[in-house]
């Protein structure tokens, strides 16, 4: 019908959540990395709307664009060169794929990171903070369910997240020699021990 309809996981507008949390988690961080992958159309707005929370934070901030795998370990050479307390790494297909590669970097390079996807704190990192996948595909049935009776996609809206999920990793937490705070982690959906 020349239009698409579905549902977004794209969720940029909350990567101030995502710096407020990871700060709530290491208080007295001041500097921290933005990592995105530029091969990714959505990376670019993800990275853009970091910077503005990093200032609105009063954070110092460094953005590491990465063209393929290979650029996560001079990406994160250059973080600790540079002296960033901790990372956010902005969602990407390939940087989904390539999770445990990034955590395993994070903590060699005993870097805090915060993600997208509770996959990733699975796989190593700090915390994630996003778009609940489970209610997603939850929510995908009633899309299906309408179009089967009728509806015409065309006329059905792309929908947002709705729900979202904060996972700590207190392995990580524990690897890294950092504390979690009680609260912060009482106000986790997951947490990984």
């Amino acid at each position: 019908g020349g239009n698409i309809t579905g549902q977004s996981i794209q969720t940029a507008d909350i990567a101030g959540k995502r710096l407020q949390l990871l700060k709530e988690a290491i208080p007295n961080v001041s500097r921290m990395a933005v990592l995105w992958d530029a091969t990714f159309p959505g990376g670019r707005h993800q990275a853009s709307e970091a910077e503005v929370a990093a200032r609105t934070l009063g954070l110092q901030f460094q953005l590491l664009e990465t063209q393929s795998p290979i650029d996560l370990d001079s990406a994160f050479g250059a973080m600790t060169q540079n002296g960033v307390g901790a990372v956010l790494i902005v969602g990407s297909p390939r940087f989904f794929v390539h999770r445990a590669r990034i955590a395993e970097l994070a903590i060699k390079s005993r870097l805090p990171a915060m993600c997208v996807a509770r996959e990733y704190a699975e796989a190593g990192c700090l915390m994630s903070y996003g778009a609940s996948f489970p209610d997603l595909f939850r929510r995908s049935a009633t899309y299906v369910d309408k179009i089967i009776k009728g509806a015409k996609p065309a006329d059905l809206p792309v929908e947002q997240p709705t729900k979202f999920e904060l996972t700590v990793n207190v392995k990580t937490a524990n690897a890294l020699g950092l504390k979690i705070p009680p609260l912060l982690r009482l106000r986790a959906d997951h947490v990984i021990e």
